[in-house]
């Protein structure tokens, strides 16, 4: 049974690669927001976009950051990470700029999201305990490939260093 997972990412740049995972059928994700939606959302401002995240992260087990190149430290990203991390669901990372757009282009690697929160009252990074993979391949496909074999293991794991942490 696939598990229910949460998916952040920066939707501009990424959401493309972003369905690519989310189509992957492995997992069973949150609903996808078209941009009038998104839009719809913003415009209710924080207060709506905390409402819209916490019904999102509803009965999910685990959160799968999909990481671009310009993912890290992003005031929405760090807030999904940080809720998710605190409602007790696994976290994981997965770049995806390896993977191509729309237009077939790859992006630069960015940089590892959990380096910006810290775990607890503890101070350290939440990277020193939650794992952002970096998909084999040297194309997209290949790195595609890496995903679809490796997501559910992966989210296994982010759930048991959860449980552990």
């Amino acid at each position: 049974m696939a598990r229910r997972c949460f998916f952040s990412f920066h939707y501009v740049p990424d959401n493309w690669r972003a369905s690519q995972v989310r189509q992957i059928g492995a997992i069973e994700g949150n609903q996808a927001v078209s941009d009038n939606s998104w839009e719809t959302i913003k415009k209710g401002g924080d207060t709506a976009i905390k409402k819209w995240i916490a019904e999102q992260m509803e009965r999910r087990t685990c959160a799968i950051v999909l990481v671009g190149s310009d993912t890290a430290n992003r005031k929405w990203i760090n807030y999904e990470i940080i809720k998710a991390w605190d409602g007790g669901l696994g976290v994981v990372g997965i770049n995806i700029h390896g993977l191509k757009n729309s237009d077939g282009n790859i992006a630069e690697k960015g940089s590892n999201p959990f380096d910006y929160v810290t775990h607890g009252n503890s101070g350290k990074k939440l990277s020193s305990i939650v794992k952002c993979y970096n998909p084999q391949g040297t194309n997209s496909k290949d790195r595609y490939d890496w995903i679809k074999e490796h997501i559910s293991n992966a989210v296994e794991e982010a759930i048991k260093i959860r449980s552990e942490n």
